[in-house]
Formats: structure tokens, C-alpha cells, sequence
């Protein structure tokens, strides 16, 4: 890892009130629930949306156990309407990647150089082009908002501010799955 700013657990994240794409306020932190935040690429990464089909798949099992999803993209709201618009939790745009700064989410080309990113950015777009060819799915970008070597950070962060755990991707495609997200929580008495 570089010199960055990493969050630990135990440490307090400062209350605020996000927008998401429709307009809706998310507070961060909730009190009486966990927030997963994620802080993903850019609009229309078919790795991102990869895994984010398997959150939308369980996204009820996530919310009967107390977890709040909240995505964040480097993007605009505009590009996140068109790629991310009809995904059912939270979606924020943070063009400006303030919070990628604030958490210590940087980019490398590791992101997708490392060998064992290859096999699901290959399903990926292959799916995504399966989508765009159906007319289901816009085409993303060549050139996305804040480059294509991002990494994805996980955070949960319990209903008094307080991160409960956390993980910096070392790839791309190295995130929680459900899996661990409800293991996490249920660790955490929910």
C-alpha cells in the first residue's frame, strides 16, 4: 500500500447528508442501521456492474438485515442517471472525489493489470456488450470521469459514525461479496 489515508475500524465518520441521483437525502451515519458505503469507478464499468447485479439480486436479504446500501461513482449525476439509474438503493455522484480522499480510495493501475482481475473483467464486458447490443445497456465511455485505474473501498459504518470494518480493493473486481457484507452484519448483532 502507499503513504495513503486509510480508515480503521473504530474510527468516526463525520455526519453528513449526502444527494443521490433522484434527489433523495442519505445521512451518514443512519442511527438505528449499518451503511454500506462503496465507493466504486466510474459510471458504466462493467466490472462495478458486475457485482453490482449480485447486490441488486439480494438487495431485500441486505435490507432485513439492517444495512443501507450507499454507491458512490467518480462520475457525474448526469452519466450515473444514464448508467445507474434504475439500481434500487442509494447512488451518489462524486465527480470530485472527496470522499475517495476523505476514506483513502485511490486508484492504480493494478486495478486492472493484476492477473486476478482478468476472468471477471472478460464476464463483464461480455455482458455488458450482451446489453448494449440488446439496447438494454448505454455504451460507457472510452474516456471515463476520473480515469479507469480506480479501486473499490468498502465501508461499514454502524448507526453512531463509527466503521465497523472495512476493505480497500486490490483490484478492481476485490470487494465484500453478499456473502461477507451479511456476515459482517450479523457479527455486528443484526
Amino acid at each position: 500500500m502507499s503513504g495513503r489515508t486509510t480508515i480503521k475500524p473504530g474510527a468516526v465518520v463525520t455526519k453528513r447528508t449526502l444527494t443521490d441521483i433522484h434527489g433523495a437525502a442519505v445521512p451518514i451515519p443512519e442511527p438505528g442501521r449499518l451503511i454500506h458505503l462503496q465507493l466504486r469507478r466510474f459510471a458504466g464499468c462493467p466490472v462495478c456492474n458486475l457485482h453490482l447485479r449480485s447486490v441488486v439480486r439480494r438487495h431485500a436479504e441486505i435490507e432485513a438485515a439492517g444495512i443501507r446500501e450507499v454507491v458512490v461513482f467518480h462520475s457525474t449525476v448526469d452519466s450515473l442517471r444514464e448508467h445507474a439509474g434504475d439500481l434500487p438503493f442509494a447512488v451518489v455522484a462524486d465527480p470530485g472525489k472527496r470522499l475517495y480522499a476523505e476514506f483513502g480510495v485511490e486508484p492504480a493501475r493494478r486495478a486492472i493489470l493484476n492477473p486476478r482481475v482478468w476472468g471477471p473483467i472478460a464476464r463483464a464486458v461480455l455482458l455488458s456488450l450482451w446489453g448494449i447490443l440488446r439496447h438494454r445497456r448505454p455504451v460507457p465511455s472510452l474516456f471515463p470521469e476520473g480515469g479507469r485505474f480506480g479501486l473499490p473501498g468498502d465501508f461499514l459504518i454502524g448507526g453512531d459514525g463509527r466503521v465497523r470494518a472495512y476493505k480497500y480493493g486490490e483490484h478492481a473486481y476485490d470487494q465484500w461479496s453478499v456473502d461477507e457484507l451479511l456476515d459482517l452484519a450479523h457479527r455486528e448483532g443484526r
